[in-house]
């Protein structure tokens, strides 16, 4: 079953076209990394999907409900309903200073969905756990490591329940020795069979984790394929270039 459907989409920034006619789709339990180089269009893809940016051409369909059809969006209620869907977790991680983690986590359940604060609070506390940061609860961002940030911000995500979750390049503000603990909360999620999009940089990261690839450049999608057919064996020469620099991975 499709939880995303991305039909012939196209955007573009004035005379700028960002992305070229992009269709993909992502099974329920499927995790699909997207990879190539800076300015490929990979983060506005993420940000059109997740409503930050408008379409110009094309469609888009979320856990089976119409976002956007023939570059004409559902209404606001439609809109709304979908946004709660899908979890985004940005590479600069977005907490919000002035409040503590477990605020932070708790926020959106109970402002957007009505939780009750002691459920939400339980749920957070389960989410810290699993993140290997219970005992943070208390604390406020500028407190944290980086890598302890983006481990709050995957939690803030993961708490409003989404079928699917995005991230957006989400080791890239950190430092090398982070790096790793975030990975290793990502593949934590993968093999619980998390739904999930993830634009990355780490080439051994999304051969290991991914079930699919996806390689863009200059706006198109060159290439998508298994790991071991994008990694081990691409069909296209600009995918081949690309990789030359991972060889040895």
């Amino acid at each position: 079953m499709n939880i995303l459907s991305v039909e012939h989409v196209s955007k573009s920034f004035g005379e700028n076209e960002v992305l070229k006619d992009i269709s993909f789709s992502v099974d329920a339990g499927e995790v699909v990394a997207i990879i190539g180089p800076s300015g490929s269009g990979k983060s506005t893809l993420l940000r059109c999907i997740n409503q930050f940016e408008t379409v110009n051409s094309g469609s888009i369909r979320v856990s089976g409900r119409d976002m956007v059809t023939d570059a004409v969006y559902a209404d606001k209620a439609m809109l709304r309903e979908i946004r709660l869907k899908v979890g985004l977790v940005f590479q600069n991680f977005h907490l919000f200073p002035h409040f503590s983690v477990l605020k932070n986590i708790t926020e959106a359940p109970m402002t957007v969905l009505g939780t009750p604060r002691e459920e939400a609070e339980a749920t957070a506390r389960k989410l810290l756990s699993k993140m290997g940061l219970s005992e943070k609860e208390a604390e406020y961002p500028y407190q944290l490591s980086g890598g302890q940030q983006q481990r709050v911000s995957i939690a803030r995500a993961m708490a409003l329940h989404p079928e699917i979750l995005f991230f957006d390049e989400p080791t890239s503000a950190l430092d090398p020795e982070l790096v790793g603990e975030i990975l290793k909360v990502i593949r934590s999620l993968a093999e619980e069979n998390m739904t999930m999009v993830i634009v990355t940089h780490e080439m051994a990261f999304a051969r290991d984790v991914a079930d699919r690839v996806i390689f863009m450049d200059d706006g198109f999608i060159v290439e998508q394929g298994t790991p071991e057919q994008v990694f081990g064996n691409p069909q296209m020469e600009r995918t081949r270039q690309f990789l030359l620099r991972y060889s040895n991975q």
